[in-house]
């Protein structure tokens, strides 16, 4: 049985609708990321989870439970803020401690509670400290500490790492990973960032103007995205107009800028793509070659160098109007060189077609 299910949910703010009709089931202990863009619709979804917004239209379910119209604390969901709403003159202790009294719970118990949530997450014997004594990842962690104490059914977490440098942000990642399978709390994730919602979720929930584009497991939004939208938000990718020409044996034909180019090796086309005519392909950089110009390649001029450690990213401006990006060698072509572009030998799934009219 599913664990937690939103039902067509729908939320307009004087006339905007920041949610659409966003259907999602949750598995008792999985972690759901909603990934999106600014003005998506995943923190008003996560609000409307908590009970802080009531929806327009649609239900919100816990197991059996309709829990719609249940005020926030009785829904028994845990929730981490992205500023960590922290009281600075209550020390760990008190603050761990504020969710637990709100439920009744005083002496002993109480301080067993905020001793076994600090525990947790790694913060033992903490109770005494200042909230301005802790670090940024410990702060973290103290309204993670928080958010547990109550036992919450569910765990619902908003940018919970936005506020930490970079190096910072990818160490604590890890530990919110670690403590949340060790607990096995189902939780929901809000993040705009990528790497946080492939690192920390089972599945992801791509979101676009509120609604659901996509929801699926990092590895299959990656290699079978299910439209342009998701292809390009999802990992790094260019888009060209082509002219599908017909199936081979081993894959596709199509035209490009004057050349044809016979997709192989997981090329895959999404949707209803027409076996003959106009349609948009969808390339991952390193699903491309660079190569000197020569027939069968579409040529163009380097735009743009980008070093990443290993290998470059190349931003090539083809003859057609284009704008393509390749992985290659970090010194095998340098800005205002002429160069060609072909399909890489092993593309690995990342061409894919859509018809020409999606978005």
């Amino acid at each position: 049985m599913t664990f937690l299910r939103l039902e067509g949910l729908t939320k307009r703010f004087d006339g905007t609708v920041a949610v659409d009709g966003l259907s999602l089931a949750i598995e008792r202990g999985e972690m759901l990321a909603l990934l999106g863009p600014s003005g998506s619709g995943k923190t008003t979804t996560l609000r409307l989870l908590a009970g802080f917004e009531t929806p327009d239209a649609g239900r919100v379910w816990v197991e059996d439970e309709d829990v719609t119209a249940v005020e926030p604390v009785a829904r028994r969901f845990g929730m981490v803020f992205q500023h960590y709403a922290l009281f600075p003159h209550l020390d760990v202790g008190a603050n761990v401690a504020f969710g637990l009294e709100s439920l009744r719970i005083r002496g002993g118990e109480l301080d067993q509670r905020v001793a076994r949530a600090l525990a947790l997450v790694d913060l033992a014997g903490f109770e005494r400290r200042r909230i301005a004594q802790l670090s940024g990842g410990q702060q973290q962690r103290v309204a993670l500490a928080r958010a547990l104490a109550p036992e919450p059914r569910v765990l619902l977490l908003d940018e919970p790492l936005s506020n930490l440098d970079p190096s910072l942000r990818e160490r604590t990642r890890g530990e919110i990973r670690e403590l949340i399978r060790r607990v096995g709390i189902t939780t929901v994730l809000v993040t705009h960032e990528q790497d946080e919602a492939f690192d920390l979720g089972d599945r992801v929930a791509v979101l676009q103007g509120g609604r659901l584009e996509q929801v699926g497991s990092p590895e299959d939004l990656y290699a079978t995205p299910a439209n342009p939208f998701v292809a390009e938000f999802v990992g790094r990718s260019s888009r060209i107009a082509v002219t599908v020409l017909g199936p081979t044996e081993r894959g596709v034909r199509v035209s490009l800028e004057g050349v044809e180019w016979e997709l192989t090796d997981g090329a895959s086309p999404q949707g209803a793509v027409p076996p003959q005519g106009e349609a948009l392909m969808v390339v991952r950089p390193e699903a491309l070659r660079l190569m000197a110009p020569a027939p069968g390649a579409v040529a163009g001029t380097v735009a743009e160098r980008r070093f990443t450690g290993a290998a470059s990213l190349f931003t090539v401006a083809t003859d057609g109007g284009a704008r393509l990006e390749v992985t290659g060698p970090p010194r095998s072509v340098r800005p205002g060189d002429r160069v060609g572009i072909m399909p890489s030998r092993r593309s690995g799934g990342g061409i894919h077609l859509f018809p020409s009219g999606d978005r």
